[in-house]
């Protein structure tokens, strides 16, 4: 008999993946699933993209490099991020990953202790907590309310905040909820953070999935660019979940450790991944621009469809491609709701528990499938709810 380690107990998942295998197994038994469970966008990675990584693997990009990226990558994520925050830093400041996920995973590792506590949004992205709990940290909650947008009230995080307090996640525009953190609540934030010893991880992996206003980013408040990690990545924004490709903007105290990480696990990210996310960042945008016109699009008419239908409510979601709606009214848990809908009517949807305490209540829905399969999974649910 193998025994795990005990760290491993406190290890979680993303039921997400957990949803897609079951789904998958009920259309091996011949059942029509429509697939809204999963956060992957819809679209093929643009094909000048696609190109570029072909090419660069005829020209030899299969080898090592060095493991926190190629410079040239780094200086065109440098541009970009200028484009879109008003925070200056030195290209060494940027480490590439295999996708984002160990932008959190090396955070962790790198500053966490037994004991230590970590603020983040609940509910929301389920690995955070499950990092947390993992390294031997405290999660601590920033409650997500429905009456406040699905924002966590600002007034009440200073009261949160102790000497044990080391880190503190922020994720906007938000998974599960789709809800967006404004300039005047970001700089509210920053003024309460800037006298504390608290790192700030902040996620913006969904930034270019706006559909009001513009990204406000922590890392426009100068005063805290010392102690502020960006999270970003090409998954979403250019369809390249199976890339790989993530990136951390990070403190320059911090590169060096989490460089260190990155050797020690996986050496570094695909060389030809990298050449082909350099063509994302400096080749046209037209790609991304139709991608995030069309799921405005459909947001709103999942928005208007969920709304249309006795006993649940969806607000409308600022940023990101999901919806977060209250079923509390069908007298359904979100674990029941969900489950039955899959294997009742044959929509793969995430109970609100699975993003964490606070996701009690709700369902999230992805709104990254067409339209015609939308307003089919609008019509299942709607039916689903009608047979209560």
């Amino acid at each position: 008999m193998i025994n795990l380690a005990n760290r491993m107990n406190r290890l979680g998942t993303e039921t997400a993946f957990e949803v897609l295998a079951k789904a998958k197994k009920l259309e091996s038994e011949g059942k029509n699933i429509i697939h809204l469970q999963i956060g992957e966008p819809d679209f093929n990675t643009p094909s000048n993209i696609t190109e570029a990584g072909k090419k660069a693997l005829d020209d030899g990009y299969t080898g090592y490099n060095p493991s926190a990226g190629y410079d040239e990558l780094k200086e065109q994520i440098k541009i970009y991020s200028n484009n879109i925050r008003s925070y200056d830093f030195d290209k060494d400041q940027v480490i590439i990953t295999s996708g984002a996920k160990p932008i959190m995973f090396y955070t962790m590792l790198a500053l966490i202790n037994p004991g230590d506590e970590v603020l983040y949004p609940n509910p929301g992205f389920p690995i955070y907590e499950s990092m947390i709990n993992f390294v031997g940290g405290k999660a601590v909650p920033l409650k997500l309310e429905e009456k406040l947008g699905y924002s966590f009230d600002i007034n009440k995080v200073e009261s949160l905040i102790n000497e044990n307090t080391k880190l503190i996640i922020l994720n906007s525009p938000n998974n599960p909820c789709g809800s967006v953190i404004d300039a005047k609540s970001m700089s509210k934030l920053a003024n309460i953070l800037e006298n504390k010893n608290i790192t700030i991880l902040s996620d913006e992996i969904y930034s270019q999935f706006l559909y009001e206003g513009s990204h406000s980013s922590i890392s426009n408040h100068k005063n805290l660019s010392s102690k502020t990690i960006i999270l970003d990545g090409f998954s979403k924004s250019y369809s390249m979940t199976g890339w790989r490709i993530g990136y951390g903007i990070f403190p320059k105290e911090l590169v060096d450790p989490i460089t260190k990480l990155v050797t020690n696990s996986n050496s570094c990210t695909a060389s030809f991944t990298q050449i082909a996310a350099i063509e994302a960042l400096k080749g046209s945008q037209e790609s991304v621009n139709k991608m995030v016109n069309e799921f405005k699009s459909r947001r709103d008419l999942i928005v208007d469809g969920l709304n249309n239908i006795k006993n649940i409510s969806c607000p409308k979601p600022s940023g990101a491609f999901y919806v977060f709606p209250n079923i509390t009214k069908t007298g359904l848990s979100s674990e029941s709701f969900a489950n039955r809908l899959l294997e009742e009517n044959g929509v793969a949807t995430l109970s609100g528990e699975s993003f964490g305490e606070e996701g009690k209540g709700y369902i999230r829905i992805s709104f990254a499938n067409s339209k015609d399969n939308i307003s089919e999974a609008l019509n299942r649910i709607e039916d689903f709810v009608n047979k209560l």
